[in-house]
């Protein structure tokens, strides 16, 4: 079946030019595909466009009226298609941003404006979600995922690395004593993060590529990690989080980290994910790359926490 758009290019072509081998020249295509297209145009409307002689083809009075509307189909065409293309070299346009909800509010939005003063013209829209949301159906450009990556069909850029730390307030320390290893943690309330990739809720992972598994007890859950550090900071017990969310109350001293005989498992990294079906727009690749070099191989968040786990503790 013949498409509308290349017949309505051939009737424009031959209007002007006043040929169908100077429309077909033009729109690099056999005369004969051109007479089949015009043919088809003509049979789909019921009306004959053209007056065909051996020396010049003219337009009917019906073929006049219809070049008109022709015409402005064809050039809104080429303005949808321009505006498409530079989407691919302009940073323009609104940039939908899924993201958890303690990585956006204590480390990606305070920088955000620095990466929009470098792109007036963009917009972005943050959704701030701990669930994994689905891309495409809700809509979102790319997404925040921090951990191991569960769904196919995605394109994955590593934009940090993502260090895991075991702390508690030095109330709590003082109150219960201090865990010398990954075994005494189940002696301590300790409080869980449910949406973890990598732990379930009641056991914490440890050591290289999480061998040494711990079970725990512990008498609150939460599906954010701010609401853990908050319970962490008040005395409750003890969590295991990314440093990006621990970072300012360890260097605050409000949390300690713990020293433990067996290192927290490292989280497989922060990445940006977005759908692998569909070539990114420029405004997509610019937070990209922007966000890869803001966050880079030593992440903001973890410079000095040496010298914060080296805070006495309490015994």
């Amino acid at each position: 079946m013949l498409d509308r758009f290349t017949g309505l290019q051939v009737f424009a072509r031959v209007a002007a030019l006043g040929s169908l081998s100077g429309a077909a020249r033009a729109l690099g295509m056999s005369q004969s595909m051109a007479t089949k297209h015009m043919a088809a145009l003509e049979g789909r409307l019921g009306v004959r466009l053209l007056h065909r002689s051996t020396r010049r083809i003219t337009l009917t009075e019906a073929g006049q009226r219809y070049l008109e509307s022709a015409e402005r189909i064809l050039e809104e065409l080429d303005r949808s298609d321009a505006a498409a293309a530079a989407e691919r070299i302009e940073v323009t346009g609104t940039l939908r941003v899924s993201a958890p909800v303690s990585f956006t509010t204590r480390i990606l939005a305070p920088v955000l404006p620095a990466f929009q003063a470098l792109h007036p013209a963009l917009r972005v829209e943050l959704g701030l979600n701990d669930r994994v949301v689905n891309l495409i159906d809700e809509g979102w450009d790319v997404a925040i995922r921090i951990g191991r990556l569960r769904e196919g069909g995605l394109i994955a850029r590593r934009l940090a690395p993502c260090r895991v730390a075991v702390a508690a307030s030095p109330a709590y320390l003082a109150a219960h004593g201090t865990p010398r290893c990954v075994a005494d943690l189940g002696a301590h309330n300790c409080l869980s993060y449910t949406l973890a990739s990598s732990n379930a809720p009641d056991e914490w992972s440890f050591g290289p590529g999480g061998a040494v598994k711990v079970p725990l007890a512990g008498n609150l859950r939460a599906n954010n990690g701010d609401a853990l550090v908050a319970a962490a900071v008040a005395g409750q017990g003890i969590i295991s989080q990314p440093t990006f969310i621990l970072c300012d109350d360890l260097r605050a001293g409000r949390l300690v980290a713990l020293d433990l005989d067996h290192p927290a498992t490292e989280l497989d990294g922060v990445f940006a994910v977005w759908p692998g079906d569909r070539r990114p727009p420029a405004r997509l690749r610019a937070f990209l790359d922007w966000a890869a070099d803001r966050f880079g191989q030593v992440p903001p968040w973890d410079p000095n926490l040496a010298d914060a786990a080296a805070t006495p503790r309490a015994n």
